[in-house]
């Protein structure tokens, strides 16, 4: 078996992983959440989606200046790598395959369950819905074990499918609503408390109403740094892949914006935050008719299932990142590829188990009464406090060491993301509070394990 991944992917499908893992289900799902933390508020709701954007925005930009420098095997370890050394590269790359990748992979699988059982009438906390999730996520998995090439097919396909009801509601909700006066009047009404309350079991108002929308709304903007593990499958990486992230990242912010304003001209804003995970299916259908909003909720789901595909194009590739470095369990095991698919096979198997293992949690920490008491947290949301904080000695040694940079790429933008960081993890922090500290405690935990696998500590052990 061979070790080193050929060059199969171009500059559309990079694109089609930026715009295509982060748009899917985030944007349909956590609009109603906005709504609901900001007590309908759709001006801070949309302060909310702009923020987290031009986080985005700034932090794959910076990232775009290593990439067109840095080629190895998953771009955030080579960057983590370059930056502060082969240790630190080797943690952000266990973080990554242990954590990151296969929570997020795991939230996706359910969203496009969750998104299929509201169109067949099931219940989405349900034992179909997971048995659904299950499914989803081995079939996304076989479909790139089997053939990378027909899964970057799929995530270009799915890139321009999920685009469409995105569109849709861009233009036609903001003119009907325009028309008719719901976009004005969901813009200047402001709802109560109590009148929530009155519609809406157990609504508790929020105290900090933009902090709590932008962790929700990261959630959906999450996933773009995923695109970087497929460099070493990049052709013209160095060209290619900053392009795919700065311009991925434009459209994704473009299309959210217009998407959250849409919504605003569909449907009355209490009637979204009542609807909960049937929102998106209501505000398709006021405008579209009931067999128009089926048919764009089939769209959905089809989005849906790009995200995940995307997802899982950069969960199967973790630990072979790491394996190719000698790092981690079993590097020559972990570090072949399939002579004939050009796939980490035995990456991928772990991959999936690991998704399986946060689906299983994601299900008994969210969605049904607490398995794990206090270290119940929501694995969509809270990993981005230790992602971002791991961003952040990067772009600090990016300033220090970069020389050869213009100061507006060494100085400047890795200040800004610097800055976009810390707000990250500051609003994090401060919106869930104590469950941040019960995450950490999980997060040290599997840190730990990894300690023992890295390549200094093995040789302490032999």
């Amino acid at each position: 078996m061979q070790n080193q991944p050929t060059k199969k992917y171009g500059l559309f499908t990079a694109i089609a992983m930026v715009v295509g893992i982060v748009i899917g289900s985030g944007v349909f799902f956590k609009a109603e959440a906005v709504l609901r933390a900001t007590g309908g508020d759709m001006v801070t709701g949309v302060f909310a989606w702009l923020i987290v954007g031009l986080v985005m925005l700034i932090c794959s930009y910076t990232f775009s200046v290593l990439a067109n420098k840095y080629e190895k095997v998953n771009g955030i370890v080579d960057y983590a790598e370059v930056a502060l050394g082969k240790k630190y590269g080797y943690y952000v790359g266990w973080f990554m395959t242990m954590l990151y990748y296969p929570s997020l992979t795991s939230v996706l699988a359910w969203v496009s369950a969750r998104y299929l059982s509201v169109l067949l009438g099931f219940d989405v906390t349900g034992g179909s819905c997971l048995v659904i999730s299950c499914f989803f996520l081995v079939a996304i998995y076989a479909l790139n074990a089997l053939s990378p090439i027909l899964a970057g097919k799929f995530q270009v396909t799915t890139t321009v499918i999920k685009l469409v009801p995105l569109i849709l509601m861009a233009v036609v909700g903001t003119i009907f609503g325009l028309v008719n006066g719901i976009t004005l009047d969901n813009f200047t009404t402001r709802l109560t408390a109590e009148t929530i309350q009155s519609a809406v079991e157990g609504y508790t108002p929020n105290s900090s109403p933009l902090l709590f929308s932008v962790v929700a709304v990261a959630f959906a903007y999450e996933g773009w740094i995923i695109a970087t593990s497929i460099n070493a499958e990049l052709k013209d990486s160095k060209r290619n892949l900053p392009k795919a992230l700065v311009l991925g990242s434009l459209i994704v912010v473009s299309i959210y914006t217009l998407y959250y304003i849409g919504i605003a001209g569909a449907v009355n804003k209490l009637d979204l935050i009542v609807s909960g995970e049937s929102g998106a299916k209501m505000a398709f259908s006021s405008i579209f008719g009931s067999f128009g909003g089926t048919i764009l909720l089939v769209f959905i789901v089809i989005s849906c299932l790009g995200t995940l595909n995307g997802l899982m194009l950069g969960c199967t590739r973790g630990m072979y990142s790491l394996a190719v470095r000698g790092e981690g369990p079993a590097p020559k095991v972990f570090s072949q590829l399939d002579p004939i698919t050009n796939m980490p096979t035995n990456s991928a198997v772990l991959g999936l188990l690991l998704s399986g293992f946060w689906l299983l949690y994601f299900y008994g920490a969210n969605l049904t009464a607490s398995w794990f008491g206090p270290f119940s947290f929501d694995s969509s949301e809270l990993p981005i406090i230790t992602l971002y904080g791991m961003y952040v000695p990067i772009f600090i040694m990016m300033m220090v060491k970069e020389k050869e940079l213009s100061p507006f790429k060494r100085i400047i933008m890795p200040l800004l993301a610097l800055l976009s960081c810390v707000f990250m993890v500051s609003a994090a922090i401060l919106s869930h509070k104590m469950t941040c500290a019960y995450y950490l405690i999980i997060f040290a935990v599997i840190m730990i394990i990894g300690a023992f696998f890295s390549k200094d500590r093995s040789h302490e052990l032999k």
